[in-house]
């Protein structure tokens, strides 16, 4: 037994076997599940699902059915896999913000565009739309292959064969193994301008084409904003990105204000969560000329937004809220579908028109032949109810006196016996309609449509006629004229962005910054008296600096990391509370002291200096920081930290060390960077030894200090200057213990 069992093992390397597993899992979701079709524009689950409705006879002149039903007889018979995967897929064809022309007729609960879910399938209740029916007209005419099924019990069609171009129209989107689709929405009526186009002249280029149908047209509407050379180019390829604003009106309101409303909004975009990122950036202050964002839709979408002041141009208002906010959304195309080979690839726009007309072609050939069988079929047994109506006696003789009828029949008259099966089988309440003029009249009907057909299969350019007239009648069906047919999406030419600057509608009055030594910052309104604050601060905190500012000011942050902070002061949060974390404003590491906080001063400059003595001068125009991680001015290390920056104010620094020793020299000494570690400033022997304070002053000016006394002037101040990057001499009498100046 051990050794018939070792006899079945088949030996193979791990890598083969999952390379191979894996590809054809791979090959199995890109073609039965992923990606539609170019023919008809349906995934395998959508195409089941319109089946399964054509067998139940749900038409659109039908009654509403229970989705349960629709979703059990797909399950049953055509999907082999959750109920959740053809729900889900039967939903998406019914919500008319999802496709441009829904191919279900929802009842009940189907979702909504703020994103809220459908009800269970047990609530709802569908039927088919015209475009479902079109997109499955012929398909009992023998217009396309079908297959077995999953057990074999039935049969479905491999592809629709309708003339409603439903690919472009519906668009779609998916994501397979290793690759993707997002196929946008267009208009039926300009599709079949373009396809017209493609018939007549299969050569035309892909901007004669979309001079035809200017790019896409979502059921959400909004304004497309790309120039036409970007939209052929995105069309030629298959490739490429769409921007889509939302639409807004500018409501007048009483003493010269207005408001702002939004009635569209961006393709794929969940309405709530575009207005709660709105208001969440509003409350933050990162969108300063907005005062207020609310949502009045009902059925239709209507966001009011109002401005901070009717003096803000709307224009300006509106440019600021697409640049940062989903209310400007880039639409990224990509054609990437199974092609009538059964193939996936991306195809540009003039493969995907001549690919749907080749399959209408087929369609229509195909469809032509069976018609032509039938013809056929039915002309040879009008011949056979002639014989009957002229010798109706005798056959009425012979069906009753003999034995075999159908051999005497076939004997006597020369009847073929599909003539005989037919006359055999007809009733005798029938026979009253067997008159010779009908019978002649219907022969001569179909032999003239026989001979079309002949001409039709025989003459590319009849078929070319035919289908041509199939797109006409789809397009007078969904006329832009009509509700449904209209175009939404509209396009403006892309033109110069307007240049924003939200610092210019700032309000500009007097604030007070106010820093504490644990981090947290806060700006009170109004110039306070700085010598007598009364604040109060969390538990085992104090306060660090406060000085004044404007509310247009930015606010820089200097970490012994030797990064600057920017902040904007009319960002901050109100001196109300005890304020906000300046760690949750700007990725300062919990580690990292704040070395110093002031209004910044693009026209100052700066002398950065860290713990043992090394420094430099920036220019505060490279002070500022653009993002929330900072600017790395100065070059530090944990030893070694940022511990000073104090502006130029001076021809002369004087420097004091834990070494006891001031050090005064020329400011033309040091030189001017934009980052590094500097050079030696003052010289210190030990590693424990550290610089205590820095400061500016002018020599005509002369040298002091300042303490709880008042200022102190040296009379003679010589002895203590030296040349940079010397340890200087030992501070003079009366200098306080704290090696601060006290400026």
């Amino acid at each position: 037994m051990v050794k018939e069992i070792q006899e079945r093992i088949d030996s193979q390397q791990l890598s083969d076997a999952l390379s191979t597993r894996y590809l054809s899992y791979a090959v199995s979701t890109i073609v039965s599940r992923a990606l539609p079709d170019v023919r008809d524009g349906l995934k395998p689950v959508h195409r089941r699902i319109l089946y399964s409705m054509l067998r139940q006879k749900l038409s659109p002149a039908a009654a509403f059915r229970k989705c349960a039903t629709v979703v059990g007889d797909v399950l049953g018979h055509y999907h082999p896999h959750g109920d959740s995967s053809v729900y889900d897929a039967m939903v998406r064809l019914a919500q008319d913000f999802s496709v441009r022309y829904p191919l279900i007729d929802g009842q009940g609960n189907f979702g909504n565009i703020d994103g809220d879910p459908q009800a269970a399938y047990r609530y709802t209740e569908s039927k088919m739309t015209d475009a479902a029916m079109l997109i499955m007209d012929g398909i009992d005419e023998d217009s396309v292959d079908m297959m077995p099924n999953f057990d074999g019990t039935t049969t479905e069609p491999v592809v629709m064969p309708g003339a409603f171009p439903n690919l472009l129209a519906n668009g779609g989107m998916g994501i397979a193994v290793g690759m993707a689709t997002n196929i946008p929405t267009h208009n039926v009526a300009e599709v079949c301008d373009a396809l017209t186009l493609m018939v007549d002249k299969p050569e035309s280029t892909t901007a004669q084409i979309m001079r035809k149908m200017i790019g896409p047209d979502f059921p959400t509407g909004g304004v497309l904003i790309d120039n036409f050379e970007t939209i052929v180019k995105n069309y030629e390829t298959g490739r490429g990105a769409f921007r889509i604003r939302a639409r807004y009106e500018i409501e007048e309101l009483e003493r010269g204000g207005y408001q702002v409303v939004i009635t569209e909004i961006p393709y794929g975009i969940i309405k709530s969560k575009m207005v709660e990122q709105i208001g969440e950036m509003i409350d933050a202050k990162k969108l300063p000329l907005i005062d207020d964002i609310v949502d009045e839709s009902t059925t239709d979408v209507r966001i009011v937004i109002t401005p901070k002041s009717r003096n803000i141009p709307a224009d300006k208002m509106m440019a600021h809220l697409f640049a940062l906010t989903d209310a400007e959304y880039k639409f990224n195309m990509n054609f990437n579908v199974i092609d009538s080979n059964g193939a996936p690839r991306v195809m540009g726009i003039r493969d995907v028109l001549l690919e749907f007309i080749t399959h209408q072609k087929n369609v229509l050939i195909r469809r032509s032949k069976w018609r032509l069988g039938n013809i056929d079929r039915r002309l040879e047994i009008l011949g056979g109810l002639l014989i009957v109506y002229l010798n109706l006696d005798r056959v009425i003789e012979i069906i009753r006196t003999e034995d075999d009828p159908k051999a005497v029949l076939m004997a006597e008259f020369s009847l073929t016996e599909i003539q005989v099966e037919s006359i055999l089988n007809t009733r005798l309440r029938a026979l009253r309609k067997l008159e010779e003029m009908e019978i002649r009249r219907e022969d001569k009907n179909l032999r003239a449509e026989r001979e079309q057909l002949i001409a039709l299969l025989g003459d590319p350019e009849i078929q070319n006629a035919q289908i041509k007239a199939w797109f006409a009648d789809i397009k007078k069906q969904f006329d832009k004229k009509t509700t449904l047919g209209r175009r939404r999406t509209t396009w403006a030419p892309l033109t110069e962005d307007i240049t924003i600057n939200a610092e210019e509608f700032i309000e500009k009055e007097p604030v007070t910054i106010i820093l504490s030594t644990m981090g947290w910052i806060r700006a009170a309104k109004g110039h306070l008296d700085l010598n007598a604050l009364d604040l109060k601060f969390k538990e085992g905190d104090e306060l660090q600096c406060a000085f004044h500012a404007m509310s247009t000011d930015k606010i820089n942050l200097f970490g012994s990391s030797g990064r600057m902070f920017t902040l904007s002061a009319n960002d901050l949060p109100s001196a109300r509370g005890f304020g906000e974390s300046v760690r949750m404003m700007a990725d300062i590491g919990a580690d990292e002291n704040i070395v110093r906080a002031f209004v910044l001063d693009a026209s100052a400059k700066y002398l950065v200096v860290s713990r043992h003595g090394n420094g430099f001068i920036v220019a505060g125009e490279n002070c500022v920081a653009q993002t929330r991680t900072g600017k790395q001015v100065m070059n530090v290390d944990d030893k070694n930290p940022a511990a000073f920056c104090v502006p130029v104010t001076g021809d002369t620094v004087a420097m004091s060390g834990s070494n006891d020793k001031v050090l005064i020299f020329a400011a033309a000494e040091v030189p001017e960077m934009i980052r590094g570690k500097g050079v030696i400033l003052q010289k210190y022997n030990a590693e424990r030894t550290y610089v205590l304070d820095v400061m500016f002053f002018n020599a005509a000016d002369g040298f002091g200090w300042t303490t709880g006394r008042g200022t102190t002037r040296l009379d003679d101040w010589q002895p203590w200057v030296g040349k940079r990057a010397t340890q200087g001499r030992t501070i003079p009498v009366g200098f306080p213990r704290s090696g601060k100046f006290g400026r």
